[in-house]
């Protein structure tokens, strides 16, 4: 499969999950039968993506690997509500290059402090998503840098692609996939790798209430700018789909949902109770699982779990890595370890 106008393919996904081998974490995917008060509240046989345990919190350690590694550049530029840009940061520690992250003013505390220890410069820009964005090309076109989008991008899309590469490599049998949508590089990435699969996947995107820029935009026939949001799901923000994401979800998506902020922090609640420690944007999927229905054999991805206290015990095993011998600390810093694994 390759989506209309771009020349990305689910070949790419797989050639994604060579390069980043290594550096990214295969992370595992749980049976709700297996966690506590998930079967009880309905969600019995359903499989949970655990991307809050991969290296740096989230799954975009995943696109930032896939866009970083092999490539020689000295100074990076990413635009990020947190996560993007703590993946992009550890990166380009790793690869000795210097980083600067562009955050949006009302971005989190907590997910700058952790890009600052992991090295990066970070910029603030007045206004939302957009203004962060173009603030971001702007830096790196003034400066040389290489700018790695947070989801448009071919090769972070390709990168992101991998999550549900894993998990129809473990459920090839699958019926449903939710996906969160915030830029859209993951559910792009998601519609890719669908492409492998063995029989038919409805791949199906869930998107903030306050944020639906891609469903508007699918509606109206073209990309649609949305007002800034202030939803709960912080890393879920963007006001506009991307130029190289929307043809791909729009070839490829079988669904678009929307859920509220209610929903989304009652998703998350079940999530923790169960052990899983998601933060708001990486409950968004599970709450649109709990909104729609499912049938079959259904897989959640939980892409995040970069709550103020993982982010906490991030920074000290990124402050331990520091005070190591030159060029030893981890290319991620890596979540506290679950008593899942």
């Amino acid at each position: 499969m390759t989506a209309a106008g771009t020349r990305l393919g689910a070949g790419d996904v797989r050639a994604a999950a060579e390069r980043i081998r290594g550096p990214v974490r295969r992370t595992p995917l749980l049976a709700a039968d297996a966690l506590p008060g998930l079967a009880e509240a309905g969600l019995r046989g359903v499989l949970f993506k655990a991307e809050h345990l991969q290296r740096g919190g989230s799954f975009k350690a995943r696109g930032a690997a896939n866009a970083l590694l092999g490539r020689d550049t000295a100074t990076v530029v990413a635009g990020s509500s947190g996560n993007h840009g703590i993946a992009v940061a550890a990166l380009a520690r790793r690869t000795g290059a210097a980083a600067t992250v562009v955050m949006a003013a009302g971005a989190g505390r907590e997910k700058a402090d952790a890009i600052r220890r992991l090295g990066a410069r970070v910029v603030t820009a007045d206004g939302g998503v957009a203004a962060r964005d173009q603030l971001a090309r702007r830096l790196a076109a003034d400066t040389g840098a290489l700018l790695v989008h947070s989801s448009d991008d071919e090769r972070v899309i390709a990168g992101q692609g991998t999550v549900a590469l894993e998990i129809l490599e473990e459920a090839p049998d699958l019926d449903l996939l939710f996906v969160p949508v915030g830029g859209g590089g993951l559910l792009a990435g998601c519609c890719l790798a669908a492409g492998l699969a063995a029989r038919p996947v409805r791949v199906i995107g869930v998107e903030p209430q306050e944020a639906r820029r891609y469903a508007v935009s699918l509606a109206a026939g073209n990309p649609v700018e949305l007002p800034a949001s202030r939803t709960v799901a912080d890393g879920l923000r963007g006001q506009r789909p991307g130029e190289i994401t929307l043809p791909i979800v729009r070839g490829r998506v079988d669904e678009l949902i929307a859920v509220g902020d209610d929903e989304v922090l009652r998703a998350m609640e079940l999530l923790h109770r169960a052990g899983l420690p998601a933060e708001p944007s990486g409950s968004v999927a599970l709450a649109g699982a709990l909104r729609r229905g499912f049938h079959g054999r259904t897989a959640v991805v939980v892409s995040g779990g970069n709550s103020p206290s993982a982010l906490a015990a991030m920074g000290a095993e990124t402050e331990r890595g520091t005070a190591a011998a030159a060029g030893q600390a981890p290319p991620f810093p890596t979540p506290p370890v679950s008593v899942l694994l």
